[in-house]
Parts: structure tokens; C-alpha cells; sequence
């Protein structure tokens, strides 16, 4: 006997479960914050928070999924001309100047403006119905495209990087070195005005492969800035600072990739927040009727969360139950905004075995 909360079109599979066999009124008095393991104040919880933005703010989230679609829609049609604009920008100073670390920041702007296509495609899938095939919809389509994102990324990066070596070994004279430093300023500045909008969006449609192409972005204005500084090392009598900071790009890009890397797998290997988990936790327990949590199980699909519980309940009224479980899936669906479908599974704590 099953009760669900799913006010959208699409369904999704339960997985990752979490086994819970307790009285509520010891477990989930623990406060939220807790659940967190990033740190907190500090220079380090600064460039956490700048870096490695978190994406289960429940209270700011979208809750319809066909408005969450369109937010993130419409966020990558605005990041895409943006950073092609400033893509453009920068080709045309590097036609100037002939800068390889320009040339390196370029290649990767317009690269990643590209990588909001993927992202596009991914969104306009997921809209789809569930069929007899995708019995869970086409969400994982998102998954896929940050995935993409990653090898798009990485292949701009070995060009950059090969551009950069090509220069060792033909030095080429910079000229209008303050022209180059306007022009890495308009990088950051482009960057980092799509990195604000994509992970604000992100956040709020818990759409972890749009949050991290926002981080990426903001990454690359920083490495933007490095074009600056091979500059003012041609200003200063050095040319090959040039090179030298087109092959620090290339190197930082795939280091940082990483990050990148572990929040989609992170996505596919299906795992989640355990502060999602004890927000579940808390809207269970609080139901009227609800004795113990014994199982609960969250999953993303895409940039929205499916899942399940079972839990006891103090009736063995067939009727009685199913009220109560009704009641708890509505509470986490209250919750947690952007859960679309949450089935509870009432079992008798009277009787301790679940009622036919």
C-alpha cells in the first residue's frame, strides 16, 4: 500500500537507499547544519563557497518542473551570447597582439560557450514523457551533456596547450601589451557575470551540471586574469611570460576539470546530499501518525529528485495508514521543492509487519 506525491508528468526510479530503523524523536533532532561538510567562515570557506557551490537550497528552490526547464533554458541562452560576445572581443585583440595566452583563453571562452548547446539539448529532452522504453523520462540526459561538458573542456585544453608550446619554439613578438590587458579583463568580466547567473539558476533548479558549468565559467575568468599577468611580464622585459602563462592555462584547466569530473559522476553513480536526506527525515518524523522511518531512498534525475520511504505507523486501520502516508509524502514534497515523485509505504508499527 503505497501513497505518492507527483504533481508532474515524468516518474523516476527509487535508488542509493538509507536504512533508518528508529523513533523519530531521537534521530532528527540533529540541526541541519551539521549535514554539511564544507567549512564555514575563513578564507577556506570563502573560496569553497566561490568554487564548490552546493545546489540543495530547498527554500529557494523551483518547484513545477516545467518552470525549472525554462529557467534553465533561458539561463544558457543568456550565458551563450555573452561569452560568445566576449569570445569575439578577445579574437579581435588577438589578431592585434598576437598573444598565445589570449589566444589559449580564447579558444577556451568559445569552447565553453559551446557547451551550453549540450546543455540545451539536455533540458529540451527532459521535458519529454516517460514512454515505455525511459519508463523514468529522459532526465539523465543532463548527466550526459555534463559529461560532454568535460570532454569539450579537456580538448580545448590540449589545444590551448599546444598553441602555447608552438610559441616556445617560434617566438613571435607581443605587440599592445595594454591592449592585452584590457582585453583579459573583458574575459573575467564575461566570465564571471555568466558564472553568477548559471549557478544562481543551478542552485535553484538543483541542476548540478548547470552549476558546475557556472563554476567552470568563474574559473575561467580567473584564468582570464592570468592572461593579465603575461602582459605586464612583457611590459616588464620578459616575452616569454607570454607563453609561459597560455601553458599555465592549459595545465589549470585540467586540473580544475576535476571538480568538474566528480560532480556529474557524483549525478551518475546516483549520490546525494545527506542534507537533502535529513530534510526528508524532518518532514516524515514531524507527520502526525508517523512512529519510525525504516528505509528512505533519494535519487537525482537530471535536476530533479524521485524517491521513496517506508515508514510505521501507529494504526493498523488500512484506511488510517494510507491517510498518514498521503500526509508524509505531501511534507516532504512541501520540503524539498523540487522532488517530483515521493512514495511512501505505511507498515503498522502495532503489528510490525506491513498490512495487505
Amino acid at each position: 500500500m503505497t501513497r505518492n506525491v507527483h504533481p508532474h508528468t515524468h516518474g523516476h526510479e527509487d535508488g542509493h537507499a538509507h536504512d533508518h530503523d528508529h523513533d523519530h524523536h531521537h534521530h532528527h533532532d540533529h540541526d541541519h547544519d551539521h549535514a554539511h561538510a564544507h567549512p564555514h567562515g575563513g578564507v577556506k570557506g570563502f573560496l569553497y563557497d566561490l568554487f564548490v557551490p552546493h545546489t540543495h537550497d530547498s527554500a529557494d528552490s523551483i518547484d513545477d518542473a516545467m518552470e525549472a526547464s525554462t529557467a534553465g533554458i533561458r539561463a544558457l541562452k543568456i550565458s551563450l551570447l555573452i561569452l560568445l560576445a566576449t569570445t569575439v572581443l578577445q579574437a579581435i585583440v588577438v589578431g592585434f597582439t598576437g598573444s598565445v595566452a589570449l589566444l589559449a583563453d580564447t579558444i577556451h571562452n568559445f569552447a565553453d560557450a559551446l557547451t551550453a548547446v549540450p546543455l540545451w539539448i539536455a533540458f529540451v529532452l527532459g521535458r519529454r514523457v516517460a514512454d515505455r522504453r525511459h519508463t523514468y523520462g529522459f532526465g539523465r540526459a543532463e548527466d550526459l551533456a555534463g559529461m560532454f561538458i568535460v570532454f569539450v573542456v579537456a580538448l580545448s585544453a590540449v589545444v590551448a596547450g599546444w598553441q602555447a608550446i608552438d610559441r616556445f619554439v617560434n617566438p613571435r613578438p607581443i605587440d599592445f601589451p595594454w591592449l592585452l590587458i584590457a582585453a583579459g579583463l573583458i574575459g573575467f568580466a564575461g566570465n564571471e557575470a555568466v558564472a553568477i547567473y548559471r549557478i544562481r539558476v543551478g542552485r535553484k533548479i538543483g541542476s548540478a551540471a548547470l552549476v558546475a558549468d557556472g563554476v567552470h565559467a568563474r574559473l575561467d575568468g580567473f584564468t582570464s586574469l592570468s592572461v593579465v599577468l603575461g602582459a605586464i611580464g612583457v611590459l616588464l622585459g620578459f616575452p616569454l611570460a607570454d607563453p609561459l602563462i597560455g601553458l599555465l592555462i592549459s595545465a589549470s584547466i585540467m586540473v580544475l576539470l576535476w571538480g568538474t569530473v566528480k560532480s556529474i559522476g557524483a549525478r551518475l553513480m546516483d549520490a546525494i546530499d545527506p542534507a537533502l536526506v535529513n530534510t526528508a527525515e524532518h518532514a516524515l518524523a514531524r507527520t502526525a501518525g508517523v512512529e519510525a522511518i525504516r528505509d528512505l531512498r533519494l535519487r537525482w534525475v537530471g535536476h530533479r529528485l524521485t524517491g521513496s520511504a517506508t515508514v510505521e505507523v501507529d494504526t493498523t486501520d488500512l484506511h488510517a495508514a494510507e491517510h498518514v502516508a498521503e500526509h508524509a509524502a505531501a511534507a516532504v514534497r512541501a520540503a524539498i521543492g523540487n522532488v517530483d515523485v515521493f512514495t511512501v509505504t505505511p507498515a503498522s508499527s502495532v503489528a510490525h509487519v506491513a498490512p495487505h
